[in-house]
């Protein structure tokens, strides 16, 4: 978990679930939240079923806050991205964490199934480390100064 504490939003720190297995999108993902403006605590999971587990506050996961945005990578092993977005969003409990999908995967089918998932944005990975964290400050600056996120009933939490 990473925290920053140069904010310039007044809500408090947003907590981010990150799943992702690729240790070095972990890395650059963690690197590119901790120098932007916004204040954050960065969860990780890595694979569909640990991710579930988190939002559901199950086993190991059952004192996490519940997250105010989720990056879900499409690849995972285990349950993949897609299997993720299609339990979050059939769930009443879960549908409205918007859940931003961010993968290596140009694929229209990949594109097109995550909206049909409902998915919030889709994302996709530039392989170069510097565009990468480029796009994920972009994301940051976009998603949490423009977008206004739901509030979530204090019982959720």
């Amino acid at each position: 978990m990473s925290k920053n504490n140069q904010s310039t939003y007044s809500g408090g720190p947003i907590d981010i679930l990150l799943v992702e297995d690729n240790p070095g999108d972990i890395r650059l993902t963690e690197e590119a939240f901790k120098e932007g403006r916004i204040e954050n605590n960065i969860y990780v999971t890595k694979d569909g079923i640990e991710a579930l587990e988190f939002v559901r506050k199950e086993g190991e996961y059952e004192d996490v806050p519940r997250p105010d945005l989720i990056l879900l990578d499409l690849n995972l092993p285990r349950k993949n991205g897609d299997e993720v977005l299609e339990v979050l969003k059939d769930d009443d409990n879960l549908k409205c964490i918007p859940v931003v999908v961010l993968t290596s995967s140009k694929a229209e089918e990949d594109i097109v199934k995550s909206y049909r998932h409902h998915a919030n944005a889709y994302l996709t990975k530039p392989i170069d480390p510097d565009e990468f964290i480029e796009t994920i400050r972009s994301f940051e600056e976009f998603w949490f100064s423009v977008v206004r996120l739901p509030p979530v009933d204090e019982d959720q939490r």
